[in-house]
């Protein structure tokens, strides 16, 4: 069930098209991926969704909610890059941002609580965020998030200033938050949606040139590939492989080549009894997907 729709959104600037007509839906306690480029237009569209600026055109509204105010109540916001107060307290601070949604004391500070445990900053919680790693302020972002119980979460580039290892934790308390809440978060780093979401959502040049399950989009972007590493160079054997009405397509690298087959049994059966006949240097024998990341870019270069 949809959660959030996104109708016929628009942003210009002086002009210029940021975000161009584009339309999708949230389904209730997924978590979706807003991929992109950088200036594809991932954050005016989530700062559009959040309520932080208005669309020049087009909508966003809620099934449950027919008051476009009640909207920002149900919805809690990370941006590319919040606001902390190096001197306040991880506990102070979400203090503050509790009040400000008028959450009576006493539940608040159970919140708190709460929040301070799931997000792993028990140890920091009384430590000035200006002694916090990167990945700590991220991990206390989520958490002033979700200060008000949001029924969405929205999350723009969580991860793209961190390093690996705060990264890591980031990914990991994505995971479990998507348990509890319909999320939505904006990255360039393909791998981690791949790892975390159940739809994806593909924006460049501002427009929408994907929308779909991630099983789905997989298929209808899929391609049959053989990959074979070898332990000597197999420029040799290329002249072999394009002869072959099966084969669509060769890459090299070194010492890999990658098949685009018509039919991947067909490829894989003539391919392994010629290796075996030939004796070929054969390291690995490899049946392949596209991974979210190489269809992106095929989809982007069409």
């Amino acid at each position: 069930m949809s959660i959030l729709k996104i109708k016929n959104l628009k942003k210009e600037y002086k002009g210029k098209t940021a975000v161009d007509t584009i339309s999708f839906s949230l389904e209730e306690g997924k978590c979706t991926a807003l991929l992109g480029p950088n200036g594809a237009g991932k954050t005016t569209t989530l700062n559009m969704i959040a309520g932080l600026i208005t669309p020049t055109s087009g909508k966003v509204f809620s099934p449950n909610y027919p008051n476009q105010k009640d909207l920002r109540g149900m919805i809690g916001f990370l941006p590319q890059y919040p606001a902390f107060y190096d001197w306040m307290s991880g506990e102070e601070y979400l203090s503050f941002v509790g009040r400000l949604t008028n959450i009576e004391s006493n539940r608040l500070n159970q919140r708190i609580d709460e929040l301070i445990e799931v997000v792993g900053l028990m140890e920091g919680r009384k430590r000035r965020i200006g002694q916090y790693s990167g990945g700590m302020k991220q991990r206390l972002g989520i958490a002033q998030a979700l200060i008000h119980k949001p029924q969405i979460l929205i999350l723009d580039e969580p991860v793209s200033a961190l390093d690996p290892f705060g990264r890591r934790e980031i990914i990991d308390l994505i995971k479990l938050m998507k348990t509890e809440t319909t999320i939505l978060f904006s990255t360039h780093i393909l791998n981690d949606a791949e790892e975390v979401c159940d739809q994806v959502l593909l924006l460049n040049n501002g427009e929408l040139i994907e929308d779909g399950n991630i099983v789905d989009v997989r298929a209808k972007h899929s391609s049959q590939m053989i990959r074979l590493t070898f332990s000597t160079n197999p420029k040799l054997l290329l002249p072999r492989f394009q002869k072959y009405s099966w084969v669509e397509k060769i890459e090299q690298n070194e010492k890999v080549i990658v098949l685009y087959v018509k039919d991947l049994q067909v490829g894989r059966q003539q391919l392994l009894k010629m290796a075996s006949e030939e004796n070929w240097p054969l390291d690995s024998f490899d049946l392949c997907q596209l991974s979210l990341e190489e269809i992106f870019r095929k989809v982007v270069k069409e």
